[in-house]
Protein backbone atom coordinates (compact mmCIF):
# COMPACT_ATOMS: atom_id res chain seq x y z
CA UNK A 1 0.00 0.00 0.00
CA UNK A 2 1.23 3.58 -0.68
CA UNK A 3 2.13 5.56 2.18
CA UNK A 4 1.02 8.82 1.87
CA UNK A 5 3.49 12.00 1.30
CA UNK A 6 2.83 15.12 2.48
CA UNK A 7 2.10 17.58 0.13
CA UNK A 8 2.90 15.16 -3.02
CA UNK A 9 1.62 11.95 -4.42
CA UNK A 10 2.27 8.63 -2.63
CA UNK A 11 5.61 6.82 -2.69
CA UNK A 12 5.28 2.81 -3.34
CA UNK A 13 7.21 1.33 -0.60
CA UNK A 14 10.94 0.14 -1.13
CA UNK A 15 10.86 -3.48 -2.88
CA UNK A 16 12.16 -6.15 -0.39
CA UNK A 17 16.02 -6.60 -0.78
CA UNK A 18 17.06 -9.44 -2.43
CA UNK A 19 18.34 -12.77 -0.64
CA UNK A 20 22.14 -13.21 -0.62
CA UNK A 21 23.45 -15.43 -3.17
CA UNK A 22 25.55 -18.49 -1.95
CA UNK A 23 29.53 -18.53 -1.73
CA UNK A 24 30.95 -20.03 -4.24
CA UNK A 25 32.86 -23.37 -3.00
CA UNK A 26 36.57 -23.30 -2.47
CA UNK A 27 36.91 -26.34 -4.80
CA UNK A 28 34.68 -24.51 -7.63
CA UNK A 29 37.00 -21.60 -7.58
CA UNK A 30 39.93 -23.21 -7.24
CA UNK A 31 41.22 -26.35 -8.85
CA UNK A 32 42.49 -29.78 -6.96
CA UNK A 33 45.91 -28.84 -7.32
CA UNK A 34 46.65 -25.35 -7.87
CA UNK A 35 44.73 -23.86 -10.84
CA UNK A 36 44.38 -27.40 -11.92
CA UNK A 37 41.40 -29.76 -11.78
CA UNK A 38 41.80 -33.19 -11.33
CA UNK A 39 40.94 -34.24 -14.43
CA UNK A 40 43.89 -31.95 -16.38
CA UNK A 41 45.89 -33.85 -13.52
CA UNK A 42 45.07 -37.11 -14.76
CA UNK A 43 45.44 -36.63 -18.38
CA UNK A 44 48.88 -34.95 -18.06
CA UNK A 45 49.97 -38.40 -15.84
CA UNK A 46 48.63 -40.87 -19.08
CA UNK A 47 50.72 -38.46 -20.81
CA UNK A 48 54.01 -39.13 -19.12
CA UNK A 49 53.54 -42.39 -18.42
CA UNK A 50 53.09 -43.22 -22.57
CA UNK A 51 56.07 -40.94 -23.18
CA UNK A 52 58.47 -42.98 -20.04
CA UNK A 53 57.07 -46.08 -22.66
CA UNK A 54 58.22 -44.51 -25.66
CA UNK A 55 61.43 -43.66 -24.71
CA UNK A 56 61.83 -46.96 -22.85
CA UNK A 57 61.18 -49.12 -26.27
CA UNK A 58 63.42 -46.53 -28.24
CA UNK A 59 66.36 -46.50 -26.31
CA UNK A 60 66.11 -50.54 -25.30
CA UNK A 61 69.36 -52.56 -27.30
CA UNK A 62 67.45 -54.93 -30.00
CA UNK A 63 70.04 -57.85 -28.62
CA UNK A 64 72.40 -58.32 -25.55
CA UNK A 65 76.27 -58.10 -27.17
CA UNK A 66 78.04 -61.65 -27.20
CA UNK A 67 80.09 -62.36 -24.68
CA UNK A 68 83.57 -62.11 -25.99
CA UNK A 69 85.14 -65.82 -26.26
CA UNK A 70 89.05 -64.84 -26.24
CA UNK A 71 90.98 -62.30 -27.36
CA UNK A 72 89.52 -59.41 -30.17
CA UNK A 73 91.76 -59.71 -33.61
CA UNK A 74 92.78 -56.41 -33.96
CA UNK A 75 90.78 -53.98 -36.37
CA UNK A 76 91.92 -54.22 -40.07
CA UNK A 77 92.83 -50.78 -39.98
CA UNK A 78 95.81 -48.71 -40.66
CA UNK A 79 97.09 -45.70 -38.69
CA UNK A 80 98.27 -43.16 -41.20
CA UNK A 81 101.18 -41.25 -40.94
CA UNK A 82 101.58 -39.41 -43.94
CA UNK A 83 100.01 -38.56 -47.38
CA UNK A 84 99.02 -42.14 -48.96
CA UNK A 85 101.65 -42.73 -52.28
CA UNK A 86 103.30 -45.22 -54.25
CA UNK A 87 105.27 -47.56 -51.93
CA UNK A 88 107.35 -50.63 -52.61
CA UNK A 89 104.73 -53.67 -54.82
CA UNK A 90 104.95 -57.35 -54.26
CA UNK A 91 108.16 -58.44 -56.84
CA UNK A 92 110.60 -55.70 -55.86
CA UNK A 93 113.74 -55.99 -53.67
CA UNK A 94 113.87 -54.09 -50.77
CA UNK A 95 116.00 -51.40 -50.07
CA UNK A 96 119.01 -52.62 -47.72
CA UNK A 97 117.88 -51.81 -43.97
CA UNK A 98 120.24 -48.76 -43.83
CA UNK A 99 120.57 -46.23 -41.01
CA UNK A 100 122.13 -42.70 -41.55
CA UNK A 101 124.33 -41.06 -39.53
CA UNK A 102 124.83 -37.62 -38.12
CA UNK A 103 126.09 -36.01 -41.67
CA UNK A 104 123.08 -38.19 -43.15
CA UNK A 105 125.42 -40.43 -44.49
CA UNK A 106 124.37 -44.99 -44.87
CA UNK A 107 125.32 -46.24 -41.42
CA UNK A 108 125.48 -50.21 -40.56
CA UNK A 109 121.92 -50.70 -38.53
CA UNK A 110 121.83 -52.02 -35.73
CA UNK A 111 119.21 -53.74 -33.50
CA UNK A 112 118.13 -52.44 -29.80
CA UNK A 113 121.03 -55.29 -28.94
CA UNK A 114 123.40 -53.82 -30.41
CA UNK A 115 123.72 -56.65 -32.96
CA UNK A 116 124.55 -55.45 -36.69
CA UNK A 117 121.71 -56.46 -38.92
CA UNK A 118 120.91 -56.60 -42.71
CA UNK A 119 119.09 -58.44 -45.27
CA UNK A 120 122.38 -59.67 -46.99
CA UNK A 121 122.75 -61.72 -43.88
CA UNK A 122 119.87 -63.19 -44.24
CA UNK A 123 119.33 -64.56 -47.34
CA UNK A 124 117.79 -68.23 -47.38
CA UNK A 125 115.15 -67.25 -44.68
CA UNK A 126 112.04 -66.08 -44.59
CA UNK A 127 111.79 -62.37 -43.43
CA UNK A 128 108.64 -60.14 -41.87
CA UNK A 129 109.82 -56.69 -41.51
CA UNK A 130 106.96 -55.06 -39.65
CA UNK A 131 106.94 -51.40 -39.23
CA UNK A 132 105.25 -49.77 -36.15
CA UNK A 133 105.23 -47.79 -33.43
CA UNK A 134 104.47 -47.92 -29.61
CA UNK A 135 101.64 -45.79 -29.50
CA UNK A 136 99.84 -46.83 -32.75
CA UNK A 137 96.54 -48.77 -31.29
CA UNK A 138 96.61 -51.17 -33.88
CA UNK A 139 100.61 -51.95 -33.97
CA UNK A 140 99.83 -52.84 -30.38
CA UNK A 141 97.06 -55.08 -31.05
CA UNK A 142 98.77 -57.09 -33.73
CA UNK A 143 102.16 -57.17 -31.21
CA UNK A 144 101.23 -60.79 -29.92
CA UNK A 145 100.24 -62.18 -33.26
CA UNK A 146 103.74 -61.40 -34.73
CA UNK A 147 105.33 -62.96 -31.46
CA UNK A 148 103.58 -65.47 -31.67
CA UNK A 149 104.20 -66.46 -34.88
CA UNK A 150 108.07 -65.93 -34.77
CA UNK A 151 107.68 -68.47 -31.80
CA UNK A 152 105.96 -71.51 -34.25
CA UNK A 153 108.19 -70.58 -37.15
CA UNK A 154 111.35 -69.14 -35.94
CA UNK A 155 113.03 -72.97 -36.44
CA UNK A 156 111.36 -72.91 -39.52
CA UNK A 157 113.80 -70.46 -41.31
CA UNK A 158 111.40 -67.41 -40.26
CA UNK A 159 112.81 -63.85 -39.22
CA UNK A 160 110.83 -61.39 -37.66
CA UNK A 161 112.10 -57.83 -38.20
CA UNK A 162 110.56 -55.05 -35.93
CA UNK A 163 111.33 -51.56 -37.44
CA UNK A 164 110.24 -48.94 -34.62
CA UNK A 165 109.37 -45.89 -36.26
CA UNK A 166 108.76 -42.34 -34.84
CA UNK A 167 109.37 -42.86 -31.00
CA UNK A 168 110.94 -40.26 -28.75
CA UNK A 169 113.75 -42.72 -27.36
CA UNK A 170 114.96 -45.78 -27.49
CA UNK A 171 114.30 -46.63 -23.95
CA UNK A 172 110.74 -45.91 -24.91
CA UNK A 173 111.11 -48.74 -27.47
CA UNK A 174 112.83 -51.12 -24.91
CA UNK A 175 109.97 -50.70 -22.29
CA UNK A 176 107.53 -51.84 -25.07
CA UNK A 177 109.59 -55.16 -26.34
CA UNK A 178 109.84 -56.02 -22.42
CA UNK A 179 106.43 -55.57 -21.99
CA UNK A 180 104.96 -57.35 -24.59
CA UNK A 181 107.68 -60.01 -24.33
CA UNK A 182 109.57 -60.05 -27.76
CA UNK A 183 112.00 -61.85 -28.87
CA UNK A 184 112.87 -60.95 -32.45
CA UNK A 185 115.07 -58.18 -33.22
CA UNK A 186 114.05 -55.00 -33.08
CA UNK A 187 115.19 -52.02 -34.80
CA UNK A 188 115.25 -47.90 -33.62
CA UNK A 189 114.82 -45.80 -36.42
CA UNK A 190 114.56 -42.37 -34.83
CA UNK A 191 115.68 -40.37 -38.01
CA UNK A 192 112.95 -42.52 -40.22
CA UNK A 193 115.67 -42.80 -42.68
CA UNK A 194 114.38 -46.63 -43.24
CA UNK A 195 110.94 -45.95 -43.24
CA UNK A 196 111.42 -43.07 -45.80
CA UNK A 197 113.40 -45.49 -48.14
CA UNK A 198 110.61 -48.23 -47.63
CA UNK A 199 107.94 -45.38 -49.14
CA UNK A 200 105.97 -46.30 -45.64
CA UNK A 201 103.19 -44.21 -45.13
CA UNK A 202 100.71 -46.23 -42.67
CA UNK A 203 101.38 -47.84 -39.54
CA UNK A 204 101.52 -51.08 -39.05
CA UNK A 205 103.29 -51.88 -42.30
CA UNK A 206 104.25 -55.22 -43.47
CA UNK A 207 106.40 -56.77 -45.92
CA UNK A 208 107.04 -60.07 -46.42
CA UNK A 209 110.58 -61.23 -48.25
CA UNK A 210 110.85 -65.00 -49.54
CA UNK A 211 114.69 -66.52 -49.11
CA UNK A 212 115.87 -64.92 -52.01
CA UNK A 213 115.61 -61.44 -50.54
CA UNK A 214 112.00 -60.58 -52.80
CA UNK A 215 108.85 -58.89 -51.36
CA UNK A 216 106.09 -61.27 -52.14
CA UNK A 217 103.32 -59.64 -50.07
CA UNK A 218 102.54 -56.39 -48.49
CA UNK A 219 100.10 -55.90 -45.90
CA UNK A 220 99.19 -52.43 -45.26
CA UNK A 221 97.47 -52.71 -41.80
CA UNK A 222 97.42 -55.25 -39.00
CA UNK A 223 96.95 -59.00 -39.15
CA UNK A 224 95.41 -61.81 -37.44
CA UNK A 225 97.16 -64.93 -36.40
CA UNK A 226 95.24 -66.94 -39.64
CA UNK A 227 96.31 -64.25 -41.77
CA UNK A 228 99.78 -64.25 -40.56
CA UNK A 229 100.35 -67.95 -40.99
CA UNK A 230 98.66 -68.10 -44.48
CA UNK A 231 101.28 -65.70 -45.29
CA UNK A 232 104.33 -67.24 -44.44
CA UNK A 233 103.71 -71.00 -44.89
CA UNK A 234 103.76 -71.24 -48.78
CA UNK A 235 107.23 -69.82 -48.62
CA UNK A 236 108.72 -71.48 -45.38
CA UNK A 237 107.55 -74.58 -47.69
CA UNK A 238 109.34 -73.18 -50.43
CA UNK A 239 113.62 -74.21 -50.82
CA UNK A 240 114.12 -75.66 -47.09
CA UNK A 241 117.61 -76.45 -47.99
CA UNK A 242 120.27 -74.05 -45.96
CA UNK A 243 118.30 -71.70 -44.14
CA UNK A 244 120.58 -68.80 -43.14
CA UNK A 245 120.95 -67.95 -39.48
CA UNK A 246 118.53 -66.30 -37.26
CA UNK A 247 119.42 -62.40 -36.18
CA UNK A 248 118.00 -62.99 -32.81
CA UNK A 249 120.35 -65.34 -30.55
Amino acid sequence: MSEPVPGGTPREPAAPASPPAPAVAARDRHGLVGPFTGRQIAVAAVAVLLAALVLTVATAPIAAPAPSLGPVAPAATQYAVGPAGEGLVAGQRPPELAGAGPDGAPSATVTLDGAPISLAALRGRVVWVDFWASWCPPCRAETPVLRDLYARHRDDGLEVIGVSVQESSADDIRRYVDAYGIAYPIVADLTGSIFRAWRVYGLPTQFILDRDGMIRAVVQGPVDAATAESLVAPLLAEGRDGPGPSAAP
